[in-house]
């Protein structure tokens, strides 16, 4: 079954929240998206019936190697895709909130032009 942005979310969700705070709950999430918690319990049924995700007996969630590739994926891109906004001018907030709806529909290859390109500036502004 293919994962759809939402799942895509709530899996980067977590990644953020192990990230910071270690152990994750699923109120953590829904504070986190600002979600409901029955929003966040059917997401967690769905991702964990898909394995990518598990629900340990006190009720912390844990990515599967599945879910944590697809987190990571997510994660990276968001962050290189909103840098890269913001070198072009676009204000911190409205970079990060435009790079969480690319993130899920750009192309590997649009994805990786973007890297490349990106390292070279880096590259050509340090040197």
């Amino acid at each position: 079954m293919a994962l759809h942005e939402s799942g895509e979310n709530y899996l980067e969700a977590i990644l953020i929240l192990e990230i910071e705070h270690g152990n994750v709950r699923s109120i953590d999430v829904a504070n986190f998206l600002d979600v409901s918690k029955p929003s966040v319990s059917r997401a967690v049924s769905i991702l964990r019936m898909n394995e990518y995700l598990e629900m340990h007996d006190d009720g912390r969630l844990v990515l599967t190697q599945k879910g944590r590739e697809v987190a990571l994926t997510m994660y990276e891109r968001h962050e290189l895709i909103s840098a890269y906004f913001e070198a072009l001018g676009v204000p911190h907030d409205i970079a990060a909130r435009d790079a969480c709806r690319v993130e899920h529909v750009i192309s590997s290859e649009t994805f990786e032009c973007i890297r490349r390109h990106s390292e070279k500036v880096i590259t050509n502004t340090t040197e």
